[in-house]
């Protein structure tokens, strides 16, 4: 990330250099699996030690990033995270989603959890256990890109075209046009079914199935069941998509009903 030229930005009604500083740092490090060191943050921004020195400083002591001690590189805490988890709509959300997910677990005797997007991503914001002593869960923050993902998938399918074009263009890094267009196919396959069901990406012998919670005529979240293969299984991927989708409409529609009192 480097160092933008003031002539080449889009213009600006307000200036806020030292702002400006506090959020490419933020930025920086949000999109870096391992921390980093002043001087690397330095060197990617193209700023001078002196520029960034204090304000390194003051979000460490506010608690937005931490230092590692093993390395002496700065990431960030989970404050961010905390202060948008603390908005009303994302509140309700999960107050309303976390009782019928734990009814969803004893169902199909699965765990699930909770997505939404952010940034091109999607982030887990909620999960509840399997009910068996046998499951596989996700933990509360986990982020993928929208592509990487059956929770980021149905979350882009029931959006808006001109919702889905910006969080195109928030993919990093950018998709090639045929992986795009295959995206675009993919996820226009899954609004017409209603629910994703495929094997995961990341770890064998999972299936992710994901359905829409649906608010305001787009997706608010997504709720996915990672599915993992019993020798004798409680429910089948079938029985378990029909049971995801029942789910989410049943917490879409008291969003609807709790937005209607609002």
């Amino acid at each position: 990330m480097a160092k933008k030229d003031d002539e080449a930005e889009a213009p600006q009604r307000y200036r806020a250099p030292a702002l400006d500083k506090g959020l490419d740092i933020l930025e920086l490090l949000a999109s870096e699996p391992l921390p980093m060191t002043l001087t690397a943050i330095v060197n990617r921004l193209e700023r001078s030690h002196g520029e960034l020195f204090r304000m390194v400083q003051v979000l460490e002591y506010r608690g937005y990033i931490e230092q590692d001690r093993a390395s002496d590189g700065y990431r960030l805490t989970d404050q961010l995270f905390s202060l948008g988890m603390q908005q009303p709509r994302i509140q309700n959300l999960v107050e309303i989603a976390l009782p019928i997910m734990r009814q969803l677990t004893i169902e199909v005797e699965q765990s699930c959890h909770l997505a939404v997007h952010t940034r091109g991503q999607m982030a887990v914001i909620a999960r509840m256990e399997s009910s068996e002593q046998l499951g596989f869960s996700v933990r509360v923050g986990y982020r993928r890109a929208l592509h990487e993902s059956a929770s980021g998938a149905v979350l882009y399918a029931f959006q808006p075209p001109d919702i889905q074009e910006r969080w195109e263009k928030l993919l990093d890094p950018p998709l090639p046009k045929a992986a795009l267009e295959a995206f675009r196919v993919h996820t226009r396959a899954i609004a017409k079914r209603q629910v994703e069901l495929t094997p995961s990406r990341f770890v064998a012998g999972i299936t992710d199935i994901s359905a829409p919670v649906m608010r305001g005529g787009a997706a608010a979240a997504a709720l996915t069941v990672p599915y993992i293969k019993k020798v004798l299984p409680s429910t089948t991927p079938d029985e378990t998509a029909t049971a995801v989708r029942a789910a989410a409409n049943r917490i879409s529609t008291q969003l609807t009903e709790g937005d209607n009192r609002i």
